[in-house]
C-alpha cells in the first residue's frame, strides 16, 4: 500500500511523497513520460466496475501517450521497466492521518528498477474513493478524471513553477463560470433538504438535473459541452468526523467549477450540501 507523508488538504494534491522523502515530478521526468507507452493497469476481476468504466475512459480520451492494458498480476514485473508508464488503482494513507483513513487513488507513475512499486515516482495522481467503497460509486466518472490528470499533466509540463505551488490554489483560482451550464446530480449525492429540484431552484437559480448513474455516464462518453457533474469523495455512511470533498468538474472540458469539503457531523451528511448550494449561487451572481 502506498503512503503519503504529507496531507496538502486538497483532492488533487500531485505532490506524491514516497521513500520517506518530499518527491515532485522533475522536467526529466515530464519530459521522459511522453516517451513512454502507459499500461493500464486492471483489477484481478474482469467483470469489475473499474476494469470496464477504465476501458471505455482510457479507448475514448487518452491521447497523451501510447496505452496499452495490462493484468494486476503481470504489475510488478511490467514495474521495471524505465521506458514505461502506469495508470493504476492503489490504496493510499496518510502518515500524519491520526485516523489511518485509507483511500483509493488513480496514480499515473513512471517505471523503473525500484525495490517495490510503493517507490515509483508519480507523475500525477487523484483520489476516487474511501477505501473500502464499492467501485460502482465513482467508476463511472472515470472519464473527466482520465482527462483530468491528462490535462494536469500537460498544464505543469508547459508551466513548470505550478508544480512547486500549492496546486489547491491553483485550481481554487482558476475555476469555470457555471452559469450557461447544466449541473447534473445523482439523489443520493445530495442531503435530505436539497433532494429535489424545487428545493435546490430555491437556493441556486441556475440550470439543475437530478438524474441515475447511467445518464451522467451517456454524457460523459459523449463529452456534453453543456454537463458540469458531482465528483465526491466521502466515507459513504462508514464513520462520521470523516472529510467528504466535493468537486464539480466539467464533463467535456474536465475544468473544476467548484472545489469544498466538510467533515461528516450528525447535521452534515457525506453528500452535497445547501450549503454548497449557496456558496455557487454567490460566486456565478
Amino acid at each position: 500500500m502506498k503512503k503519503l507523508y504529507t496531507f496538502l488538504l486538497v483532492i488533487v494534491s500531485f505532490v506524491h511523497l514516497q521513500a520517506q522523502r518530499e518527491y515532485l515530478p522533475t522536467k526529466a521526468d515530464l519530459d521522459h513520460f511522453y516517451t513512454t507507452k502507459t499500461y493500464v493497469v486492471l483489477e484481478e476481476n474482469p467483470l469489475s466496475d473499474f476494469n470496464m468504466e477504465i476501458r471505455d475512459a482510457v479507448e475514448k480520451f487518452w491521447d497523451i501517450t501510447e496505452f496499452e492494458f495490462i493484468k494486476m498480476k503481470d504489475f510488478s514485473q511490467k514495474s521495471a521497466d524505465k521506458n514505461a508508464s502506469f495508470l493504476y488503482l492503489a490504496a493510499v494513507s496518510f502518515e500524519k492521518d491520526r485516523s489511518n483513513t485509507r483511500y483509493k487513488f488513480l496514480c499515473l507513475s513512471l517505471g523503473g528498477d525500484y525495490v517495490s512499486i510503493d517507490e515509483m515516482k508519480d507523475v500525477a495522481n487523484i483520489p476516487l474513493s474511501y477505501y473500502g467503497v464499492d467501485s460502482d460509486h465513482f467508476s463511472y466518472k472515470l472519464g473527466p478524471l482520465v482527462r483530468f490528470l491528462q490535462n494536469h499533466v500537460k498544464l505543469i509540463t508547459e508551466d513548470q513553477s505550478i508544480i512547486s505551488q500549492n496546486i489547491y490554489k491553483y485550481y481554487n483560482e482558476n475555476m469555470g463560470d457555471l452559469k450557461a451550464k447544466t449541473l447534473y446530480l445523482v439523489e443520493d449525492e445530495l442531503g435530505r433538504d436539497v433532494a429535489s429540484v424545487s428545493k435546490i431552484r430555491a437556493i441556486y437559480p441556475y440550470e439543475v438535473k437530478i438524474v441515475d448513474r447511467e445518464t451522467i455516464r451517456e454524457l460523459i462518453m459523449a463529452k456534453d459541452e453543456n454537463a458540469v457533474v458531482l465528483y465526491k469523495v466521502g466515507p459513504e455512511g462508514k464513520k462520521l468526523n470523516a472529510r467528504v470533498y466535493k468537486i464539480l468538474v466539467g464533463v467535456s472540458d474536465a475544468k473544476f467549477y467548484y472545489f469544498e469539503y466538510h467533515k461528516v457531523t450528525e447535521k452534515k451528511p457525506d453528500a452535497f450540501l445547501a450549503s454548497d448550494f449557496k456558496k455557487l449561487a454567490k460566486a456565478t451572481k
